[in-house]
């Protein structure tokens, strides 16, 4: 019980950036714990048990996605052309030239909304990323085994996201360059 009650919520959040309703998301996560109790005896341990867990719920979401997917957002077709940030935002050592506030300090709610909204509005794979690196606090490897992406893959997913929430924040606080 102390690991569905630990683990249930991030699974939940998981499974909400590969489906469209919450309905749908509590059904992967049952579905997941399902599979995790069939398939404990053959738990190798080749990678710690959260990992295999959310691993078990993002199978069991992309399955269920494709399944459920009637229309491809439009927000999803972007392609590797899309641009990204204007190079002259950073500075020499490839760092923002004005960092944003930590998560954990954008207390206020409407600020909060607007990053949660910007993180929905995200392609599939950015909001993922996006979702297990920066709102759940996942490593870097932890992420790229849980999606099945390379590293190089990885931080380019997670530099866009990162840029379209920053723009969306800055042009909500006034500052959009």
């Amino acid at each position: 019980m102390q690991l569905v009650e630990e683990y249930t919520p991030g699974m939940r959040r998981l499974a909400l950036t590969f489906v469209r309703t919450p309905a749908v998301a509590d059904e992967v996560v049952q579905e997941a714990w399902l599979g995790v109790l069939r398939g404990l005896d053959r738990f190798e341990g080749r990678s710690s048990l959260k990992t295999w867990i959310y691993r078990i719920v993002a199978n069991v979401a992309r399955t269920r996605a494709v399944r459920e997917a009637r229309s491809t957002p439009f927000s999803s077709l972007a392609g590797a052309d899309e641009t990204s940030v204007d190079p002259d935002r950073f500075v020499a050592d490839r760092h923002w030239a004005s960092p944003i506030q930590p998560w954990q300090q954008v207390l206020d709610a409407e600020a909060r909304t607007v990053i949660d909204e910007a993180i929905a509005a995200l392609p599939d794979q950015q909001r993922q990323v996006i979702e297990l690196r920066d709102v759940q606090g996942w490593g870097s490897e932890e992420v790229c085994n849980v999606l099945e992406l390379s590293e190089t893959n990885q931080r380019v997913l997670l530099h866009r996201a990162r840029s379209k929430v920053r723009a969306a924040l800055e042009q909500y606080l006034g500052e959009e360059r």
